[in-house]
């Protein structure tokens, strides 16, 4: 998570939502925490299920039988839906009430994590995630909203933004230690079932305490451009899997891939036209918008898919158990906040700009050395230390771009922008796991030999790599230099 600038605060602070007067009893000082923390575990849940799977991979595999190919489709599934529809989540808060679409997305979710932590087949799991995956899209956007329009202004409201923080981090940095416990203590199905008690409590909380509220305007929701661009990235994730089995040419790769970029421009073609688009094409031609969301989609391509291949390196070639899987990726997951922390204070000295080709190039770093692991590699050099560059790398870049993206955009726009930068984000880190995870399985070819699979892990953490390096030349070209964004 990376902290939320003023602007983004000032566009979540709309005037409608009116907060409570100072110096109420201590029935509103409880009833305005009680907010607090029903959004603060929803925004844990949303963070929590992003990772969650990842050290359960390995058991879930072995008690549903899925392919290799249908494992990454456990994340995938989650991560494509959400990132789809988290636009049109924030436009439905806007227009039906934040508290009615926080408790409909909290039940969603909640309902779906039922389901997958009680599926008996693959396609009953993938379709448990992608509607675990909707549920968090309607939900997140609302956390935030809610929390700043139950806290006034002033050093309450900044400690409740600074808990969202920090819950959000931890959900990321605890996920593959949560699932590594619960799958090893009890099943890979819990997982998904810790879900149902914290969320059937928010729900309670949220309909007992929160207030409703919703922006002025009235605009249209712009479902279709949801749908086409969920459906796309899906299709096109989908095509390019099938091409490490039946190769780039083959109809069953190049149907799923046409059909993908013919539903991407499809979405492009219904944005330009529509009054409310869900994604305003107008956006990007702002310079400092435009390229601080490509360097966003680039970085995920790569960063997104470190837990998942190194999850699986732990305990199919170390033979690591889920829990010491977990745990051996603690120091890395702290990394990553210990970045997000030190990018603000890099920023006032060296520029936004400078600060994340910096973090992009330290995570590149990362991923270079972590591609020399091999099938007998001891758990500092082979597991810790790369991980811990990689993903200081990459909470050293990911502020500054956010930083960037929304410091370009008008202030009415700031709002649709951070969502912009979440859904740039998580998009290409769908699509990124979709290619490493073909790249991996090309070069495994179908071995289940330590050997054999370290290589195939090696050959993701390179192509990781080459797109890392391909990100600092887009920024280098593209970014505008700190003296030439406004102020």
């Amino acid at each position: 998570m990376t902290p939320m600038t003023h602007v983004q605060r000032a566009a979540l602070g709309t005037p409608d939502l009116v907060p409570p007067a100072a110096g109420r009893a201590d029935g509103a000082g409880q009833r305005m925490w009680a907010v607090v923390l029903a959004a603060c575990a929803g925004q844990f849940l949303v963070v929590l299920d992003i990772s969650v799977v990842n050290t359960a991979l390995p058991s879930i595999r072995a008690d549903l039988g899925l392919s290799a190919a249908g494992l990454q489709w456990v994340v995938n599934a989650y991560s494509i839906v959400l990132a789809g529809f988290m636009l049109l989540g924030g436009r439905a808060g806007d227009l039906y009430g934040r508290k009615r679409m926080f408790l409909l997305g909290l039940g969603v979710f909640t309902v779906a994590s039922l389901a997958g932590g009680l599926a008996q087949e693959g396609w009953q799991l993938l379709t448990a995630r992608a509607g675990q995956g909707l549920g968090a899209a309607v939900l997140a956007p609302s956390t935030l909203t809610l929390l700043t329009s139950a806290v006034p202004e002033g050093p309450a409201r900044a400690r409740a933004i600074a808990t969202w923080t920090a819950v959000g981090a931890g959900g990321g940095a605890a996920g593959g230690l949560v699932g590594g416990v619960l799958t090893e203590a009890l099943s890979w199905r819990w997982t998904l079932l810790v879900n149902v008690p914290i969320g059937a409590a928010a729900v309670v909380l949220g309909a007992w305490w929160l207030v409703e509220s919703r922006a002025g305007e009235r605009r249209r929701l712009d479902l279709p451009g949801a749908v086409l661009v969920t459906a796309g990235l899906a299709t096109l994730a989908y095509g390019i899997v099938q091409t490490e089995r039946d190769g780039w040419t083959a109809p069953s790769a190049l149907l799923p891939l046409s059909a993908g970029l013919t539903l991407l421009g499809a979405f492009v073609a219904v944005e330009a036209r529509s009054r409310t688009p869900l994604m305003p094409l107008k956006l990007f031609r702002t310079r400092s918008v435009a390229a601080a969301n490509a360097a966003m989609f680039t970085c995920g391509a790569a960063m997104f898919c470190m837990w998942y291949f190194m999850t699986l390196y732990a305990q199919n070639v170390l033979h690591y158990s889920p829990m010491a899987a977990g745990l051996a990726l603690m120091p890395s997951s702290l990394a990553v906040v210990l970045g997000a922390k030190f990018a603000p204070r890099l920023m006032r000295v060296s520029g936004a700009r400078r600060v994340a080709v910096l973090g992009v190039l330290v995570s590149a770093a990362g991923f270079g050395w972590q591609s020399t692991m091999d099938a007998h590699g001891s758990y500092v050099a082979g597991i810790m230390l790369p991980g811990i560059v990689m993903m200081a790398g990459a909470g050293l870049a990911g502020t500054p771009l956010a930083s960037l993206a929304t410091s370009g955009a008008a202030p009415g726009d700031a709002g649709v922008v951070s969502g912009l930068v979440n859904t740039s984000r998580v998009m290409g880190g769908a699509l990124g796991l979709s290619v490493l995870a073909t790249v991996a399985a090309a070069r495994t070819g179908g071995s289940m030999s330590p050997e054999a699979l370290t290589a195939g892990y090696a050959l993701a953490f390179r192509t990781g790599t080459a797109i890392l390096f391909g990100c600092v030349l887009l920024m280098l070209l593209w970014l505008p230099k700190d003296r030439e964004r406004p102020s």
